[in-house]
């Protein structure tokens, strides 16, 4: 529905069994993986896209950290892993790489999982 109905493209299909993340959106401020979360379900919730965050001429402090720190490999997941990182940030009070790719699960093999994590740390304003 997100990419056929409402052109939002941000969210990617990828395996459609929750595992990859390259479909991640927010739903009421948590990361949820938008191929196996059904319309049904979500009711009058809060869905928050990657298009629902910055603009390109004004991003998020995250946004801006992850573009900076040069945090993606192959940018299939890319904005899935913004959206995990805006969740992450929100709700923990730690902030510190190895929690922040963690808490990004299978996406933390990847090549990008250092700069990743330094984008954390950058848009909490904290040094590395």
């Amino acid at each position: 529905m997100l990419r056929n109905d409402l052109a939002l493209n941000g969210a990617k299909f990828g395996c459609r069994l929750a595992q990859c993340g390259a479909c991640v959106v927010l739903i009421d401020g948590r990361a949820a993986r938008s191929c196996v979360t059904m319309i049904e379900t979500v009711g009058d919730s809060l869905i928050t896209t990657i298009e629902g965050l910055g603009a390109i001429d004004k991003p998020l402090p995250l946004q801006r950290a992850f573009m900076e720190e040069q945090a993606a490999q192959c940018s299939y997941c890319f904005y899935a892993m913004i959206m995990m990182a805006k969740e992450i940030l929100e709700r923990s009070a730690t902030r510190n790489p190895p929690n922040a790719t963690r808490g990004m699960g299978r996406q933390r093999t990847c090549a990008a999982a250092a700069p990743m994590a330094a984008s954390f740390v950058r848009s909490s304003g904290r040094q590395i």
